[in-house]
């Protein structure tokens, strides 16, 4: 008997030695890190700097791949069909709690492990700087008296800005399709194509509107916050200019598959939470006005499972939700 149970306590010390060091070993190899929209925006932009300071963190080359498409549909898919041993992460954005209630997908966030939510950005409304448009309240009556003579752009339809934009408009009593809605691969191109003429409005956020603002090219006439932006402190928000309460943004964070091992998903919450409060991160988020938020696993994934009800609902009030 005493041989056996030294035996017994022998193996099980063999045996939690090997888990402490499968633990420890990851990553083993580089980690790839999902971006479901274009190089250029807003989510490209954050992703890349958590995946540097990521690869310091970890020891391991993280590799940025966007994987753009179908509303965000091809990248969401991507991250949710990878295998979950961590080595495929995701940036998820606030489409994932929108693309199923279109029909696009069957996607919602049940199909992913939640690990940390990064980053919330408001929309604003941008215009050409040559824009006849001086205010909100001008463009919102000239929507109003001329229904589909003003274009728009920024995401693909049914999209966070499409779904600002619309909500907007409904709320002030103005038909969701007043203002006709140009698909776009993200906020970049569209802000290309409201400089070259091409759309009168882009509904995104102030980081990705920045350039063409500081360069004289665009003007924002107003946020959808309930506070100014620390960026551009001087545009107005929806609420001071028009006396409504609609807000809308958008959000990002890290995923993996759904499956993922507790003591992996425990190493990269653990990992992402010290980037998100680094000065590193917050010097970056700073200087490109992107706003930084947190949420661990489990509070990202209350605040998804939140956001996709909400969502839904908002998107029955303007006619764009199927399910």
């Amino acid at each position: 008997m005493k041989t056996r149970t030294w035996g017994g306590i022998a193996l099980a010390s063999v045996l939690a030695l090997a888990a402490g060091s499968a633990t420890a070993a990851f990553p083993e190899r580089p980690i790839t890190l999902i971006v479901p929209w274009g190089a250029g925006g807003g989510t490209d932009a954050t992703a890349r700097i958590i995946g540097s300071i990521m690869e310091k963190e970890l020891g391991k080359p993280v590799n940025v791949i966007n994987r753009s498409g179908g509303n965000g549909v091809v990248g969401h898919q991507a991250m949710a069909s990878a295998k979950p041993d961590g080595y495929t992460l995701g940036m998820a954005t606030v489409e994932i709690t929108m693309m199923h209630h279109m029909g696009l997908t069957d996607l919602s966030p049940d199909a992913y492990t939640p690990l940390a939510l990064m980053n919330f950005d408001p929309s604003a409304i941008t215009v050409s700087a040559d824009s006849p448009f001086g205010s909100i309240k001008d463009l919102l009556a000239f929507a109003r008296d001329n229904p589909g003579k003003l274009k728009a752009s920024g995401d693909g339809e049914g999209g966070v800005w499409h779904l600002a934009l619309a909500g907007m408009l409904s709320d002030q009593g103005i038909a969701p399709d007043a203002v006709r809605f140009v698909p776009s691969d993200g906020a970049s191109p569209g802000l290309l194509e409201l400089v070259a003429g091409g759309v009168d409005i882009v509904p995104a956020s102030l980081p990705e509107a920045r350039a063409m603002i500081d360069n004289g090219k665009a003007k924002t006439l107003v946020i959808m916050d309930k506070t100014p932006s620390g960026l551009y402190p001087d545009i107005p928000t929806l609420a001071a200019e028009t006396g409504s309460d609609w807000t809308m943004g958008a959000w990002r964070g890290i995923v993996a598959p759904k499956g993922l091992p507790a003591d992996v998903a425990a190493r990269l919450e653990a990992v992402l939470d010290k980037i998100n409060h680094s000065q590193e991160y917050k010097d970056f988020m700073d200087q490109q006005g992107y706003g930084i938020v947190w949420a661990d696993g489990a509070d990202f994934g209350a605040f998804m499972a939140k956001a996709d009800a909400d969502m839904g609902a908002v998107m029955g009030q303007v006619g764009l939700a199927k399910d």
